[in-house]
């Protein structure tokens, strides 16, 4: 008889934690192979994770609704025959070479310059990887408790796997936070020199793993959460509703992104006249002959992707000081819930999809995501995204960054003005199908004459689209 530990998969690039929502079984019962064992949400969707082994469920060791991060111990299954170590060992993520394991071998910025390459002492500084130092300020660890973990990685570094079993005993009460005496840390300023306002002083309550940066907390709050007032005062015929599990969940991923990535917007005007002809000539066929709905996204989607080829820092991501340049093309849709909520499934392999293609993988991910079919597959592996605000009525907006992405592009909302155009025989005014394109970027990676060229770029694929162009020759 052998007990198999079930591990909490990794659900996608940038997903560190899950929330229980169903078990299906429980203890004492029996599961196969690939049997569905619990349902589980995440900010991007909802999925059910099946058994990676057949027996009968000897503990199950998180409640429904407990926020568990990846890769963490969810249940137990006692099998009937004997399971070699090494099978076992294969369900854990640390143990294969996994998305998040060829993470953490990417060198983070030193925080000193003395390195040898040696294992490292309780004395020196050490080095951390970025997907550590992301648990980290997620879970409030400082940088003193990071230094006292025992490493089990390369050279003794700090794993993944090391971080969040000293989080799950931390909050269980099995360890305490070290406070180390700041000998390296503090700086005596001379009498007459100016207040030093940003000394890294670590205590067990603080995040300071990052340079302080006044991001609106209030500097009272060891929790280091945002200044609020103490009381706000309600008046008046109100009502207050708490926000359901996803809004919590993307409002956080929201806040993390802008103190992530400093956003620049840039923006552009676009002439799609040929591209509301073109359509407005062939969608009806279009659908007769192919089966799906021909809507300007797909249409959208194939320029873009295009010129993302041209562009390859725009698909791309920053992993410390590092420049991951992307050579898949994956790119999301914003996608409107009935809810309220959005969620961004993902066109793999946009570029090397037809407009038949691409119109049939927007329209069958749009409609999975309002049914709440949607795959945990279909919503990871994105590289650039775009959102259409114009659906909604707006001509422009300023769209946040998904992490760990380095841009995102907006479109507007068509609409007819009148536009002067240089013709032969001169200037003249005419009605044209005008909308603004505006893309917000990591200027870390992107600067200013990079993100405009890709704009500009895209709008004149947007301008030049063939008005002949015969769509069943690209099938």
């Amino acid at each position: 008889m052998s007990v198999v530990d079930l591990i909490l998969p990794k659900l996608g690039e940038s997903i560190m934690e899950a929330t229980i929502l169903k078990w299906h079984k429980a203890v004492g019962d029996t599961i196969q192979l690939d049997e569905t064992l619990l349902d589980i949400a995440t900010d991007k969707v909802d999925s059910e994770i099946p058994s990676t082994a057949a027996g009968t469920i000897t503990e199950i060791l998180f409640d429904v609704n407990s926020v568990v991060p990846i890769g963490t111990v969810i249940a137990r299954i006692q099998t009937s025959g004997s399971i070699q170590p090494e099978v076992v060992k294969q369900t854990l993520p640390e143990s294969t070479p996994t998305a998040s394991t060829v993470v953490e071998e990417v060198p983070f910025t030193p925080t000193a310059n003395n390195f040898d390459g040696q294992q490292d002492t309780s004395n020196d500084i050490r080095f951390f990887s970025p997907l550590v130092l992301n648990i980290a300020q997620n879970e409030g660890v400082s940088l003193n408790e990071l230094q006292q973990i025992p490493g089990t990685g390369s050279q003794g570094r700090v794993s993944k796997k090391d971080i969040l079993q000293y989080v799950a005993n931390k909050k269980s009460g099995l360890v305490q936070p070290t406070i180390v005496a700041q000998t390296t840390t503090a700086t005596v300023a001379p009498a007459a020199a100016a207040p030093v306002v940003s000394a890294p002083i670590q205590n067990s309550n603080s995040n300071n793993i990052f340079p302080p940066v006044d991001y609106g907390f209030n500097s009272s709050n060891a929790a280091g959460k945002f200044a609020s007032p103490d009381e706000v005062i309600i008046t008046g015929n109100t009502e207050i509703i708490e926000m359901d599990r996803m809004r919590k969940l993307i409002a956080k991923h929201m806040v993390d992104s802008v103190q992530t990535s400093p956003h620049v917007t840039s923006f552009v005007e676009a002439d799609v006249t040929n591209m509301v002809v073109w359509r407005e000539k062939v969608k009806q066929l279009f659908e007769k002959r192919e089966g799906t709905k021909l809507t300007f996204t797909p249409m959208f989607m194939e320029c873009i992707a295009k010129t993302l080829e041209q562009f390859p820092y725009i698909n791309c991501s920053l992993q410390g000081e590092n420049i991951i340049l992307k050579k898949d093309i994956n790119i999301g849709m914003a996608t409107a819930l009935p809810s309220g909520n959005l969620i961004v499934p993902v066109i793999k392999g946009a570029n090397q999809l037809s407009i038949v293609g691409l119109s049939k993988a927007v329209n069958n991910l749009a409609t999975a995501a309002r049914n709440n079919q949607l795959k945990p597959q279909d919503t990871q592996g994105g590289t650039f995204t775009v959102t259409n605000v114009g659906t909604f009525g707006s001509i422009m907006g300023t769209p946040i960054i998904p992490q760990p992405q380095v841009a995102i592009l907006a479109l507007g909302a068509i609409k007819k003005r009148p536009v002067v155009i240089e013709t032969p025989a001169g200037d003249a005014i005419l009605v044209r199908h005008m909308m603004y394109l505006s893309m917000s970027y990591d200027h870390r990676i992107v600067d200013g004459a990079m993100g405009s060229s890709f704009l500009s770029a895209v709008a004149k694929a947007f301008e030049n689209w063939d008005t002949n162009r015969q769509w069943f020759q690209y099938v």
